[in-house]
């Protein structure tokens, strides 16, 4: 929706260029690559703690930091490689959140190779983006009894930072569910990509 020169956005993405286009280009777009799922589940538990803005504007760092994101090469990183992560200043240096990378590269290969690791995130919506009609921010949940079943079951299958809230931040901005607010210049485009 545009009010006079300026378009309606989810009040959470200020003003921020970075910030903005995030959400107009990337938040809440169906998200079916299995990798790109993996590269943000990461990336929103190293949130944890921290501001989204943060880890957005560090994107770049840790996919150089992190070898692209290639869970294959993740999971074979030993103690050299989580030092060099360490004291690497264009990323978050935590150690837990550095090794669960390692952990978690080797639980997304785990579930990738026995069924795909989309199809087995997708499966929790029925392969269909859940689509809400929430009036303002105070209205979209931290979490949901969806987001804590996943979370378990992330848990379960190893993976760590994976609590139901990043749980759901992650659904939010894979387009599993659809937390544009109504009035939202992207709500409804997000909406049509959902049932194309």
């Amino acid at each position: 929706m545009q009010i006079g020169d300026r378009m309606d956005r989810c009040s959470w993405c200020g003003t921020d260029p970075v910030y903005v286009a995030y959400h107009d280009t990337e938040w809440g777009v169906p998200e079916y690559d299995g990798r790109a799922l993996w590269e943000k589940l990461v990336l929103d538990g190293f949130q944890a703690g921290l501001s989204w803005i943060t880890i957005l504007k560090k994107r770049e760092a840790f996919r150089a930091a992190f070898d692209g994101f290639d869970p294959v090469r993740v999971a074979e990183w030993g103690e050299p490689e989580i030092a060099r992560a360490l004291v690497d200043p264009g990323i978050v240096r935590h150690r837990g959140k550095i090794e669960a990378t390692v952990g978690n590269a080797r639980a997304y290969l785990a579930i990738e190779t026995r069924e795909g690791f989309s199809d087995w995130l997708w499966r929790y919506v029925d392969g269909t983006p859940l689509q809400t009609d929430r009036a303002t921010m105070a209205d979209v949940p931290a979490f949901t009894p969806l987001s804590e079943r996943m979370s378990k079951d992330l848990r379960s299958a190893g993976f760590r930072f994976c609590g139901p809230t990043i749980v759901y931040a992650f659904m939010q901005a894979t387009g599993m569910v659809n937390d544009h607010v109504v009035t939202c210049h992207r709500h409804a485009p997000v909406k049509a990509m959902s049932t194309g």
